[in-house]
């Protein structure tokens, strides 16, 4: 649990120089569904001493990366760089950054402080505008450049698009080893980018539906531990594992409410599975749904008033929508096939599912009262959404033909900018952290 720990340690940002205008021309608009990439220089920061040159350079490599990923920006070859940035106290030549194009310019640099820590200053530029965006300073343990970067990343993104990033986050996911019939999971998490895996349990019993809670410190998921198959909770400052109640029957599906002090998931009872909710601050248990069909994959909206599910209750796996404390609960899934595997976007304004049909799992999104269904990906097997922060790029599982496992992939919510997420390995069933803290 060190490294996790190190992982997640906070670093402090000062606002340096003047911000330009809200009015600058300087602006993607992440709602359209077809866009041409920002062209956008990052140049290797500068290190103020030769020890520091690695660490300059791995942090601009990693910003660059990030903002690809995202498919808003197009990180320029550093070959076609003009102006050698030598110092970042001084203004860009300008008129060498618009001649390979580039619509923006980051900057940066680098020092280890006498007191060891790591002092990373990094400035945005509007090469057209030849403004000064964004500045800011961190000050952190060298062991965290990357999550500097990442930090560092997710401001160039909220001050271009007006959104915020999602790239100082955690993925928790389950990762897989082994033949089809005799695969082991284990419970791992990781860096939004796929580096820094962890794993987090040994393998020796089977873990599934992974989820954080707000704070990103706790982990609800389903194990199989003593051939059991009960909800935990995984603390990850401590390692501490605990059951969330011992029920005398199945409890699965389990995600936590928006502040944290509850617990929802899936109850088998007498051969019929219902919702239900935990409140982990007295263990006080309260049913929501009462019905002879199977109710499961329950997740809170973000305002915490409305729950998603899925239930068969009309004859097909199908979304419900209900109040929390489990009045007026209605169908809103209305398309072709079936639907499962809803969970609410952070914005409220979306619920992404599991489509069905054809004989094909597909990721679709549709307004909370059924509206605007939109399937966003075509693989052969795509289930589990899970969103950003942001509430504007899925991660999912896309499983792959002739039994060669699980890959996760991320995909923007217009349904362009389909990606791979590299895991060790085969990897299913991720959840995304909101934004560290």
């Amino acid at each position: 649990m060190k490294t996790f720990a190190l992982a997640c340690a906070a670093a402090v940002a000062i606002l340096l120089g003047a911000v330009a205008p809200a009015a600058a021309q300087l602006h993607v608009d992440v709602t359209q569904g077809n866009i041409q990439p920002l062209p956008i220089a990052i140049p290797d920061f500068v290190g103020t001493q030769p020890s520091d040159a690695a660490a300059a350079a791995n942090i601009a490599s990693v910003v660059r990366a990030d903002l690809e990923r995202s498919g808003l920006f197009k990180p320029l070859d550093p070959k076609s760089f003009i102006d050698q940035i030598k110092s970042i106290d001084s203004p860009p030549q300008f008129q060498d950054w618009r001649i390979i194009n580039a619509q923006a310019l980051v900057t940066g640099q680098v020092a280890i402080q006498p007191d060891g820590r790591l002092r990373v200053d990094f400035r945005l530029w509007d090469v057209y505008g030849q403004t000064q965006m964004l500045g800011l300073q961190y000050f952190t343990t060298p062991e965290v450049w990357r999550r500097v970067a990442h930090i560092i990343s997710d401001a160039i993104y909220q001050r271009i698009t007006g959104e915020k990033g999602y790239f100082d986050t955690r993925i928790v996911f389950i990762s897989e080893t082994g033949p089809a019939l005799h695969r082991v999971k284990r419970l791992a998490v990781m860096d939004e980018d796929g580096a820094n895996p962890i794993f987090l349990t040994n393998g020796s019993y089977m873990v599934l539906t992974p989820r954080f809670n707000p704070t990103a410190q706790m982990i609800a998921y389903m194990s199989y531990y003593g051939n059991r198959p009960r909800v935990y909770l995984f603390d990850l400052e401590t390692g501490r594992q605990q059951m969330l109640g011992n029920f005398p029957n199945m409890t699965f599906s389990p995600r936590f409410s928006p502040d944290g002090n509850k617990v929802i998931m899936s109850l088998e009872k007498d051969g019929n599975s219902d919702i239900y909710v935990m409140d982990l601050r007295n263990h006080a248990l309260t049913r929501l749904t009462y019905n002879p069909a199977i109710d499961t994959s329950p997740c809170f909206s973000p305002d915490g008033k409305q729950i998603t599910f899925e239930s068969d209750r009309g004859g097909s796996q199908q979304v419900y929508v209900m109040n929390a404390d489990g009045s007026d609960a209605h169908r809103i899934s209305f398309g072709a096939g079936r639907a499962g595997t809803p969970v609410w976007s952070p914005r409220g304004d979306l619920i992404a599912f599991t489509k069905i049909a054809g004989g094909a799992f597909r990721v679709a999104v549709m307004h909370p009262d059924g509206s605007g269904e939109r399937v966003i990906t075509d693989g052969w097997q795509d289930e589990g959404p899970t969103w950003a922060p942001n509430g504007r790029v899925l991660m999912f599982t896309r499983t792959l033909r002739n039994g060669k496992g699980d890959q996760i992939w991320s995909v923007d919510v217009t349904g362009r900018n389909e990606r791979r997420v590299v895991t060790p390995g085969n990897a299913s069933d991720p959840a995304w952290s909101p934004l560290i803290q």
